[in-house]
């Protein structure tokens, strides 16, 4: 048994607090949310992000960081990736050098273009690297809850922590594999979001399967030569983090990106849609981070200057597909 720290009280931060629940585990879960932190301690449930999911009883809401990291040792990051630096900033006195991080966050800093490894890294002290494992690959949090048979992906700089994990969070219906490409783990993750949202376009706008295969397709490829101008290793956006979690939220009816994708293929406002959504869909900010990353690294992501484009340049779902697809000829390879 080992105490677990869970920063963020969505959807999927709460479900990994429920899979580190059923391992045995003594789980605190941090939420700025008074509702979140209150439905979970009395009801046993998230009334505001995963309704319908019981939360055992070893699981205990905080409002308060330092009494959710009190006498941790594993800390698992599952806030939004914009938010991250800030929070991380909070717990860095109180951080112990012997807590495994455990990111959960698919995402990259804006401003920055820095992967939560790095951030971590930073805030609160490159001793910690080591320490340091992302938690990626295909899981929508209602269907790990509900039990769906699901594999994932722990990948750390020390094969050590990530079997360590592996073995902590593991069970009957949640497989965890491991890898050493941090760097690769954590781009397929924020890559995939924005293909999410260009899959949901093709959606909105009517189009069929045979656009959401090239689309899925092409994205790989845009994550392929992004990852590997960063170092990542091919296999990796092979594997779960890459073309598997690219697969399910390109196109499950779960993917918060996906909607908003498929929103802005109706004709919605970015505004209007986001404004009625409970929790973040990472994928819109992390699509500015990318094209500045792509752009700095001198790297082609035509998919993700698109969606760039609809997102924050006035142009349209229909406007997107017509420029893809008129792009000059070339061989695939």
């Amino acid at each position: 048994m080992k105490r677990v720290a869970v920063i963020g009280a969505g959807s999927w931060g709460t479900a990994l607090g429920i899979v580190a629940a059923w391992r045995g585990h003594v789980v605190r879960l941090w939420s700025r949310n008074a509702e979140v932190v209150e439905s979970i301690n009395r009801q046993h449930v998230n009334a505001v992000y995963l309704p319908d999911s019981h939360i055992p009883e070893r699981v205990r809401a905080t409002g308060r960081i330092e009494e959710a990291l009190e006498l941790a040792e594993l800390v698992i990051l599952a806030a939004p990736s914009h938010a991250t630096r800030a929070i991380l900033t909070s717990m860095a006195p109180l951080v112990d050098p012997d807590m495994i991080f455990v990111s959960a966050t698919k995402g990259i800093e804006i401003d920055t273009g820095k992967r939560i490894s790095q951030i971590v890294a930073e805030v609160v002290g490159e001793k910690f690297s080591p320490r340091f494992v992302c938690l990626s690959g295909p899981s929508f949090a209602r269907e790990v809850v509900e039990r769906h048979p699901t594999a994932v992906v722990a990948a750390s700089l020390s094969v050590e922590l990530g079997r360590s994990v592996q073995a902590e969070l593991s069970s009957e219906t949640l497989r965890i594999y491991t890898n050493d490409d941090v760097v690769g783990t954590e781009l397929g993750g924020s890559v995939k979001n924005v293909m999410a949202i260009a899959a949901g376009m093709v959606a909105g706008l009517g189009f069929g399967s045979n656009s959401i295969a090239a689309l899925i397709t092409r994205g790989l490829a845009e994550m392929a030569r992004l990852a590997l101008k960063e170092g990542a290793q091919l296999e990796t956006l092979m594997g779960l983090a890459g073309l598997g979690d690219l697969v399910l939220t390109c196109t499950g009816n779960l993917s918060r990106n996906r909607f908003v994708g498929q929103e802005l293929g109706k004709g919605r406002s970015l505004e209007e849609i986001t404004s009625g959504m409970k929790e973040v869909a990472e994928g819109v900010k992390t699509t500015q981070a990318l094209k500045r990353l792509a752009t700095r690294l001198g790297v082609e992501m035509p998919i993700t200057s698109e969606v760039h484009a609809v997102l924050y340049d006035g142009a349209t779902a229909q406007d997107a597909a017509a420029n893809l697809m008129t792009r000059p000829q070339r061989e695939e390879f």
